[in-house]
């Protein structure tokens, strides 16, 4: 489980920024859509699983099978390209600018909400016959997830999207932090365990993740969930983008460079004269 020291990974996070800036459009949205299948059905194991056990910490405990996965499979989330891809043009790498970094986040949004919309229509099937019958428990869960964390907030007004909008914050911050505690390790065994902790924590607190967002309102349209697509892209989908780059990068991405990549010089350390050694009292007596 060897241990790389913070200047060796973000090192790491700069390359990989690097390389997601020059990927091609073919694998960016290949990867990406990977990405945002894999997480979507890692949520619909968590629902399914708190929904049968009524244990939301067991759902929170196993959730983070999905992520370790697709991030061991070389996949990209919208989430962890918001904290890398950044870091490639502020270390002034050849080519990389603002158009290519927004580029690669375009896509990788397109190829994550695809992802995700894929497997929503394929659980709805599964919740529903097929559409031949009302959802089953699992189906219904996933239509009030979607009322709840849109009309529930919608109810409060700026309050509410304040709320919305924090949480989303808080949500990249710990999802970044799993995509960067994975590049501390060059075990598969440590990887996980780093990827493990931080993901567990997001999802349990219930902070809003966009890509497993990708899935969830999906899902809760499609199974009559009582609120509308503009519910979702206004008071949830848009602020939990804005607010998991803010995370992402601002708590994640540039402090670590900034501490890092680019640390500040020391402070002077004070300087000291030749040691001077006490008098005792024999001495002063001698002189006496």
């Amino acid at each position: 489980m060897s241990y790389l020291k913070p200047a060796e990974f973000v090192g790491v996070m700069i390359d990989a920024g690097e390389s997601k800036a020059f990927m091609s459009t073919r694998d960016t949205v290949i990867r990406a859509f990977m990405a945002g299948a894999i997480l979507a059905l890692a949520a619909a194991f968590a629902v399914t699983i708190t929904v049968q056990t009524g244990n939301a910490l067991l759902g929170a405990v196993l959730f983070p099978v999905g992520f370790c996965l697709l991030y061991l499979l070389g996949f990209d989330l919208l989430t962890g390209v918001f904290t890398l891809v950044p870091l490639a043009w502020l270390d002034k790498r050849p080519g990389v600018n603002w158009r290519a970094v927004l580029r690669n986040w375009a896509l990788v949004f397109v190829g994550n909400f695809a992802g995700a919309f894929t497997v929503a229509v394929m659980m709805a099937i599964i919740v529903t016959m097929g559409f031949s019958m009302d959802p089953n428990e699992v189906g219904q869960r996933l239509g009030e997830i979607g009322e709840s964390r849109t009309v529930g907030y919608a109810d409060h007004g700026a309050s509410g999207m304040l709320t919305l909008f924090i949480r989303a914050v808080l949500c990249n911050w710990m999802v970044s932090t799993g995509v960067v505690a994975a590049m501390m390790s060059t075990s598969v065994s440590g990887k996980v365990i780093a990827m493990w902790m931080p993901i567990m924590l997001f999802f349990y607190m219930g902070f809003e993740h966009s890509i497993v967002n990708m899935f969830l309102f999906p899902s809760g349209l499609l199974l009559g969930g009582d609120f509308s697509l503009g519910d979702y892209l206004i008071w949830n989908e848009i602020p939990t983008v804005i607010g998991n780059l803010v995370g992402g990068l601002a708590f994640v991405g540039l402090t670590l460079y900034a501490t890092h990549a680019r640390t500040a010089n020391p402070r002077p350390r004070p300087s000291t004269g030749p040691a001077t050694r006490s008098e005792g009292p024999a001495e002063n007596a001698a002189r006496t």
